[in-house]
């Protein structure tokens, strides 16, 4: 069956003025009823096979994106307006990989506290947001992902990230923890520490005097010596 190339112009024409991926539902609602979506859609993906665009499904939608092989034209033109802590880089790994989870249970697989700061920047980023509240005492938020971190990342679903052999071949997997983890957990460890007892010299400081006598080691008259003081 021969899609309407007509059917085709619109779909092209939608996807070319949209200013974020469109999903079907949204298609839908601007086409015609007697539109084949899913044919016109292949027919745009094959008109622009070839070209310096695709079309392409990013988290359940549509869209038009470079094509691959020319992404080092735009790279230049790339604005870095933040670059994520080494906290929230693994903040965000861990969401991504055990959502929905709680707050305790990301601390619990880093192995140190997170500030609350590091979930408020991947939140303005939009690529986590909360899911719900845990049926556990206390009702803890848990947190996921958003389309938007699969659209950034380049994924259509979840299942795309990349599995534990594929991160080893990268070089992204080690056994030992990194260093700045390391450390982090040493000051927390230190920070939580109870301070010793003061000790001698620390208490007696305040003499600056090495010939002075100190409290403990000053001569006390006995109860003999102020008899014999007196009778004289």
């Amino acid at each position: 069956m021969t899609t309407d190339p007509q059917h085709i112009r619109m779909v092209e024409a939608l996807l070319f003025a949209a200013a974020e991926p469109l999903d079907e539902a949204s298609l839908h609602a601007r086409l015609p009823d007697d539109v084949d979506l899913a044919a016109a859609i292949e027919g745009v993906m094959a008109q622009y096979a070839d070209r310096g665009v695709n079309v392409v499904r990013v988290a359940g939608r549509w869209a038009l994106r470079t094509a691959p092989d020319l992404k080092f034209l735009l790279e230049k033109e790339v604005e870095v307006t933040r670059r994520l802590s080494r906290a929230a880089v693994e903040t965000l790994a861990i969401i991504a990989y055990h959502q929905p989870i709680t707050r305790a249970e990301i601390e619990e697989v880093r192995g140190v506290a997170i500030s609350k700061g590091t979930i408020d920047v991947l939140m303005e980023e939009d690529w986590v947001r909360p899911k719900g509240r845990r049926k556990t005492p206390g009702r803890p938020v848990t947190y996921g992902t958003t389309p938007n971190f699969l659209e950034h990342f380049g994924l259509e679903e979840l299942a795309d990230l990349p599995g534990i052999e594929e991160l080893k071949a990268a070089g992204l997997l080690s056994a030992r923890p990194p260093a700045s983890l390391v450390a982090e957990a040493r000051e927390q460890a230190a920070a939580s520490a109870k301070p010793d007892e003061e000790s001698e010299e620390e208490r007696f400081s305040e003499w600056d005097d090495p010939d002075e006598e100190r409290p403990d080691e000053a001569e006390v008259e006995t109860d003999d010596e102020i008899e014999v003081e007196e009778e004289e």
